[in-house]
């Protein structure tokens, strides 16, 4: 029933499921309550009418788990990315164990010189939990590279649903109306955070605008 719950959201994202991620969706769903947050450390709150606007926090360096794919639609490229990382997390790994869910995952997206579409390429990053983040494991899928990322400071918004093109433009939009004219965050490149599975219709995810360094 699980598997085919999954089946019938990669059918929504247009994308096959492949029979040999039964195993890492039920080892998913068995360590669902384990989840470790991203360390991060938060510098501001602003609000509007008793409500948290947006956030400012500052993220560490570490290291991520990264996937790049450029499928014809974003929710191909995620769904594809993810498939990839699910099984390096769960088993295809040097350490050969569940290595442990992170969260958010990290989708990293390109606006067009017009600003009115995505780029096709999207980097998924897994931040690896604490204990492998000085010897990462190795991942058993060439595509999959082990990235030190730098510090990351950004400005983010929540948003509930599920993540296609024309939903990012919509918040990437809504949160450029609530922040007005400035110059301080980067116009062209931009992070989908996601903090549930796929398979969670309003799952929470968050956009988040990068400051320039």
């Amino acid at each position: 029933r699980l598997f085919a719950h999954w089946e019938a959201v990669a059918s929504t994202h247009r994308v096959n499921l492949p029979r040999d991620m039964a195993g890492p969706i039920a080892q998913m769903a068995r360590h669902s309550q384990a989840r470790e947050p991203v360390p991060y450390v938060s510098l501001s709150q602003h609000g509007k009418c008793d409500e948290a606007a947006y956030e400012e926090r500052q993220y560490p360096a570490g290291k991520w788990a990264c996937v790049t794919m450029g499928e014809p639609m974003y929710e191909q490229s995620i769904s594809m990315s993810f498939m990839k990382l699910m099984r390096y997390i769960c088993k295809e790994n040097s350490v050969g164990c569940h290595l442990g869910m992170t969260v958010p995952v990290l989708n990293e997206i390109h606006l067009t010189k017009e600003g009115t579409e995505l780029e096709r390429e999207v980097l998924t990053a897994y931040y690896l939990p604490g204990e492998f983040q000085q010897n990462p494991p190795v991942p058993m899928d060439p595509e999959i590279h082990i990235t030190e990322r730098a510090p990351l400071r950004v400005i983010t918004r929540v948003f509930y649903g599920m993540t296609t093109e024309e939903t990012i433009l919509r918040e990437i939009s809504l949160f450029w109306e609530l922040l007005g004219s400035t110059d301080t965050v980067l116009r062209e490149t931009y992070i989908v955070a996601s903090y549930e599975n796929p398979s969670i219709p309003q799952r929470r995810n968050e956009i988040w605008f990068i400051r320039r360094l």
